[in-house]
Formats: structure tokens, sequence, C-alpha cells
């Protein structure tokens, strides 16, 4: 019975052995790992859930590093009062235009910033968790807007000669009763502030902060307005050539700065488990012949997705140029559909560089809510991005004459 017992033992270990052996085998040998070259302080990964408040909470994760950098504390800003203030303000601007502009969810990096600027700001805490006041976890704005658009809508296209303006009294009732009323005073670690009084004691000079851009259908080195329905407010964005991107993008997080980047992440090369790469896709094409795989443009989304992460870090990436961002702007292709916060570099084993990428999708992707972007990606499909201009290498900053 011993000897049974030891047979059958051997026999499992010899089974366990080469199973371990061909989960080895199995196992992408091209899935990135990285190796960390600078990293500036973040605070923690929040998640934005069913809104599209992407612009609100990367911005705010901008400034709350920004606070870390200048004073050494660790703040949670509230997105809830940056919501607020801005549909109120937008719903303002598209009745001024008898509806001929868009209302929507989204928002760029100015939206925060004119709001800390002329609003103040609030701690998370001082309102309502989002989502709580409707009996949600998280944000979930599917009911919220299904009353805000039409409500918006009704006033806009008005057809009367003249309207009161009760309207903005009940839109603030739809945007307190989903959102939470901004408070006019709150405590703060024992001290009463109001939020402008909040924001001032932050530490930071709100007139440090730039937006910009690279496109050729304006001079560069000079500042205008990026034509995107959701830079509604319509501030000037300095305009660079594409080689000073990824020169700024690199400063900045040498000096210990960090970016509020918005861009374009609904390309392919865009993956939900953490990864983004600016795909060249004639070599990937290429890299299937042989096989019995479509051509690329007739694969399905799953199946570029498992091509994606079987070829990880050896995918092969385009090389953006000045023109190629304009065309994909001028026919749609590069959209300013999402804000993230850029704070650091790491490199694979290749020794390929990506910046590392703070989401606001909450815990998910292979890193925890962190992506890593390939610094290609990050050039090839940003629309524009909020710095610091301290962060911005000084011969650069001279020719924008800041």
């Amino acid at each position: 019975m011993r000897k049974v017992l030891t047979l059958a033992l051997l026999a499992f270990l010899a089974y366990n052995a080469q199973a371990q052996d061909k989960d080895k085998e199995s196992e992408n040998k091209n899935k990135p790992v990285f190796t960390v070259i600078k990293e500036n302080p973040i605070t923690s990964v929040k998640d934005q859930n069913r809104s599209g408040t992407c612009w609100d909470y990367s911005t705010l994760s901008f400034f709350e590093s920004e606070i870390l950098k200048k004073t050494g504390k660790t703040y949670d800003l509230c997105e809830s009062f940056v919501a607020n203030k801005t549909y109120m303000d937008r719903a303002i601007q598209v009745v001024r235009l008898h509806g001929d502009c868009q209302f929507a969810q989204g928002g760029s990096a100015e939206d925060p910033l004119y709001c800390l600027k002329h609003y103040g700001i609030c701690p998370e805490d001082a309102m309502p968790f989002p989502g709580s006041l409707y009996g949600d976890s998280l944000n979930n704005f599917n009911e919220f807007f299904s009353l805000l658009e039409p409500y918006v809508a009704a006033i806009s296209k008005s057809t009367a000669k003249k309207i009161s303006g009760q309207w903005k009294v009940g839109l603030q009732g739809i945007l307190d009763a989903y959102l939470g009323k901004c408070p006019e005073t709150f405590t703060y670690e024992g001290k009463t502030y109001t939020p402008q009084t909040f924001a001032a004691s932050l530490g930071l000079d709100f007139n440090d902060y730039v937006s910009i851009t690279s496109y050729s259908h304006h001079p560069f080195y000079t500042a205008f307005a990026v034509e995107v329905q959701d830079n509604w407010r319509n501030p000037l964005s300095y305009n660079v050539p594409i080689e000073d991107l990824q020169r700024i993008f690199d400063y900045a997080v040498e000096q210990g700065y960090t970016v509020a980047w918005g861009g374009d992440v609904s390309e392919d090369g865009f993956t939900r488990k953490g990864l983004a790469y600016a795909i060249d896709t004639k070599k990937t094409e290429q890299s299937m012949q042989g096989s019995d795989m479509a051509r690329w443009l007739k694969l399905s989304t799953a199946k570029k997705r498992d091509i994606i992460d079987s070829l990880g870090c050896t995918v092969p990436e385009i090389i953006p140029t000045q023109e190629m961002r304009q065309e994909r702007f001028d026919n749609w292709e590069l959209t300013d559909d999402h804000g993230m916060h850029l704070y650091g570099i790491a490199k694979d084993q290749n020794g390929k560089e990506y910046y590392m990428v703070k989401n606001s999708w909450g815990e998910s992707g292979d890193y925890k809510g962190i992506w890593y972007m390939t610094k290609t990606f990050c050039v090839a499909n940003c629309m524009d991005f909020l710095i610091n201009k301290n962060a911005i290498p000084k011969d650069i900053r001279k020719k924008l004459g800041l």
C-alpha cells in the first residue's frame, strides 16, 4: 500500500511539474516588465464610474500633485463641487447662444482651473459622496443627464420673446439634487473656510497654469482656442511643434512636475489592461501574414486586442509627424475623449520608454488604475494638456513669451 501511495505521489508531482512547465511556456514573454525611471507623487486613484467627468477627476488629481509638490500636504479635492459650478456655467452659455452649441457631460482642464479661480473649491467630504444622494455607490449620470439635457434644451430653444431667470433656479435644484449643494462655509482640520478662502490656502498661484497643443493650422508659438466642442470656455492654448511635446513631458517629469493630459484613447492600441501603444497597422498586418487571420482592419475588436496583448512590448508603432497629427485632427480621428494625469516615466525590458498615467476608472487594469502609455502614443494622441509654466523648458517658454 505504501509503495502504491509513493508511486501515486511521484506521478502527481511529475504531472504538476509538467503543468507548471506548460504554464511557463504559455506565459506571454512579450508582456512588458517595467522599471521606473522617475515617478512623481500622486494622490489615490479615484473612480468616475458612469459619468463623463474625466476632465474633472484628472485635472483635480493634477492640482493635488501640484499642492503635494509645493507644500507636501495631501488633499482630496471635490469633483462634485467643480461639476456643479461647471454645468451651470455651461448651461448659461448654451441659453445665451439660443442652443447653438453643445451641452454635455464632457469638459476640459480649463473647467476645474476656472472653478478654482472664480468659485474656489472644497474638500471631498464637504459634499455628499458621489452617487449617495440617489442610492448609488458612485457617480451614475444616466438619470441625472436625462433630466438635465432636455431641461437646458427647452430653455435654450424656446420661442419666447423673453425668458425669466427662474430657469436657473430650477436647474440649480437638479444639480443640487444629484451632485449635492455646494457649501458656502465648511470646517476643515478645525478651521472654517469658504470655498474661495480654502482655494487660497492651498498655496498655488492659479496664474501659473497654461495649456499646450500642437497643430499646423495656426502659427507655432502663438495661442489659439482648440476647436473642439468640450473646449466650450474657449481658453487659449499655446501652439508648439510636435517635437516640443515630448520635450515638455520629459522635462516636466524630470523637474518633479506632472501633466493634466487630454487626448484620444479610442484607438485600438489603448488597452483595458493598462497599456497604450500607437500601433503601426501596416507593420502589424505584415506580422500576421501566413496565418489564417483576416487583415487587421477586418478583425473584430476582441481579436485585435488579443494580437496587441500577444505582441505586447514588441508591437510595431508609428512615428508620429506634424502632418499626421493635423490630418487626424481634421478628419475627426483624433478626438478629445479622455483626460488623464501623467506623472512618471518607466521603461520596459527592451528599453522602450512609457509615461506613467493615472486614470479615473478605479483600480482597473493590470496596474490598479495606472496606465503605461508609450511616449509615441502620448505624443500622437494628445489633443492638449495643462501644465505649470515652470515645468516647460526655458527655451520653449521664451519662444512662447512665458
